[in-house]
């Protein structure tokens, strides 16, 4: 886990961290309270040399990321993430994907708490009520070949220079956008 430099994106280490945190500085621009967000990754040089008026429409220079994110149509309301990102095949242009989505979490000294039996409806009901709960905006992005990236942002310290990154932070919504690349 890393904590990013007030430099930004810019000087994150791999292309794929660039990316994610691209996408988590678009949604913390966006504000919270946000629906969860999908994006398409595909490779900038490649979108460059196979659609250069697309590329220069997006402002996409030669010192962009290796990877553009491309935001796709709203998700539907009411049908739980795993079911949707069941429905989804990605063409062979696009490298990897990326979610946003907020969530409430709790901290590992919580866990002994949580009451047993609980269905997922009492589950959420009772962690909004927790008063150790934090607001958490997740992103979280895979690549065709299996690479992963996570950020995590705190509502509480909404800044770019306290965004946590990390490969394995959320392994849950990982599997899942990596199943999406499954045939």
């Amino acid at each position: 886990m890393s904590n990013v430099s007030p430099s930004g994106p810019a000087m994150a280490a791999s292309p794929l961290t660039r990316a994610v945190l691209e996408i988590d500085e678009y949604a913390a621009g966006l504000g919270w309270d946000q629906p969860a967000r999908l994006f398409a990754l595909v490779d900038t040089a490649r979108l460059r040399a196979q659609e250069p008026k697309l590329a220069s429409q997006l402002g996409l220079g030669d010192d962009a990321t290796a990877y553009t994110p491309i935001e796709q149509d709203k998700l539907p309301r009411g049908k739980p993430l795993d079911d949707f990102l069941g429905t989804i095949a990605w063409p062979a242009g696009v490298a990897g994907c990326a979610m946003t989505v907020e969530r409430l979490m709790l901290p590992p000294s919580a866990e002994a708490q949580v009451p047993q039996g609980l269905s997922e409806k009492q589950l959420a009901k009772w962690v909004a009520a927790h008063p150790d709960r934090q607001e958490v905006r997740m992103t979280v992005a895979v690549l065709r070949g299996g690479a992963r990236e996570a950020a995590i942002r705190l509502r509480e310290k909404d800044s770019a220079t306290e965004v946590l990154t990390g490969p394995d932070l959320v392994p849950g919504l990982a599997e899942a956008l990596a199943a999406t690349f499954e045939s």
